[in-house]
């Protein structure tokens, strides 16, 4: 049984950034988030239909943090150090930042936005622009046989459906192949009360206990489980058919207890959780007024999805953030999605006369503040949420 915790209230498409001019017609649904007592899954209450967000005008670009060129680079040699080469499918491969580590001949790139999909087709890649369901993969099974590798970041946790995306990658999968999926890491969220991790996209938000529950319902399990540090903290989960070869190390029992005794599996948890949410909203919007009633400037440093649930359920708009700076061209130009606050290129926006950037994107800190080094010599400050509102001061900002 699922049981409401949580209400971010309104919110938009989290990445359907505005034309100016053109905002009358744009989308809200109702962010309500649930426990399930009998999987431990944390999810939505009602699922945003997935054409709404994952479409042709879809603008976040994998390849457009360095960081994360990084993580797949590093990821993928992983893969092939520890696993025989074969074939690989990548559900959700964006414009190719991981599958582009492995040969066309061998590989297939599942993307539902078109857009992206261009990109791995012009790449050579077998691209099918289709959402992961179970016609395409008997149709991708029927052209290509099963896979020896699945690979999968920050996707399945969109899928609404989650069991019937499992049995899916059954379908997929050879018998002895792996599945190796990554996804932002529900103890992390609960560590640091990053309630962002929480938009549209996000319909689920995994704990190991709950995915070792949902896979096993689809014949799969769970044998490896390492931590990485993206998305403020996600699970990388090595799976395999029932009784596959591969042998299953202390990691996952080692994970599931850890979460077990830090309460995934119990309501109240959650309902603190939510405490301490409403309570970050009330300091956020404490300390940005003060800020601004003393005369100085303060923008958002990242038109991120994080900043856009951040945003809307504290009712943060233009009369306390300037606008937001971001690299992606798409992006620059539009309103931010629901609190319409002007996104703009960093050029023409991060310089000398902002005071104070609210980190829209605090889980690439390390990035950000190698690159912005100068911004914070000149006493420049950032504003962050996480783990609690504060200011950073550089050496004191918040680890990721």
């Amino acid at each position: 049984m699922k049981t409401k915790f949580l209400d971010l209230g309104k919110q938009p498409i989290a990445n359907a950034f505005l034309t100016p001019g053109k905002c009358e017609d744009e989308f809200f649904y109702d962010l309500e988030v649930g426990f399930d007592s009998d999987t431990c899954l944390v999810s939505h209450m009602n699922f945003v239909d997935p054409p709404l967000m994952f479409n042709d005008e879809y603008v976040y670009h994998t390849s457009s943090s360095q960081t994360m060129v990084d993580h797949f680079d590093m990821t993928s040699q992983i893969i092939k150090n520890r696993f025989r080469e074969g074939s690989i499918l990548e559900i959700g491969s964006n414009d190719g930042t991981f599958i582009r580590n492995f040969s066309p001949a061998t590989s297939v790139a599942i993307e539902p936005c078109k857009n992206f999909a261009k990109i791995t087709v012009e790449m050579g890649y077998a691209t099918y622009p289709r959402f992961w369901d179970y016609d395409l993969v008997k149709e991708i099974v029927g052209r290509h046989e099963r896979f020896d590798i699945i690979y999968s970041a920050n996707c399945m946790c969109h899928i609404p459906n989650i069991e019937e995306a499992f049995n899916n990658v059954y379908y997929a999968l050879a018998d002895d192949g792996v599945f190796i999926f990554e996804d932002p890491s529900l103890l992390e969220m609960l560590e640091r009360n990053s309630y962002d991790q929480i938009y549209d996209e996000h319909a689920h938000v995994f704990s190991v206990t709950s995915l070792r529950s949902l896979l096993n319902k689809a014949n799969l399990e769970i044998f490896s489980i390492e931590k990485t540090p993206v998305h403020g903290g996600s699970n990388r989960v090595y799976v395999q058919k029932s009784g596959g070869p591969h042998p299953h190390d202390d990691s996952v029992e080692l994970e599931i207890k850890h979460e077990v005794d830090n309460g995934v599996c119990k309501l109240k948890t959650y309902t603190d959780f939510a405490s301490r949410v409403e309570k970050s909203k009330t300091q956020l919007l404490e300390l940005l007024r003060d800020i601004k009633d003393g005369g100085n400037k303060i923008i958002s440093y990242g038109a991120t999805s994080k900043s856009t649930s951040v945003f809307n359920y504290c009712e943060i708009g233009p009369d306390l953030i300037d606008y937001i700076t971001d690299t992606t061209p798409d992006k620059q130009g539009k309103l931010s999605p629901g609190v319409h606050i002007p996104v703009i290129s960093p050029e023409e926006g991060f310089d000398d006369s902002v005071d104070y950037a609210f980190l829209g994107a605090w889980n690439y800190l390390e990035e950000i503040t190698k690159k912005e080094s100068k911004f914070l010599r000149r006493g420049g400050q950032f504003i962050t949420h996480v783990p609690e509102v504060r200011v950073c001061r550089g050496e004191t900002a918040p680890t990721t």
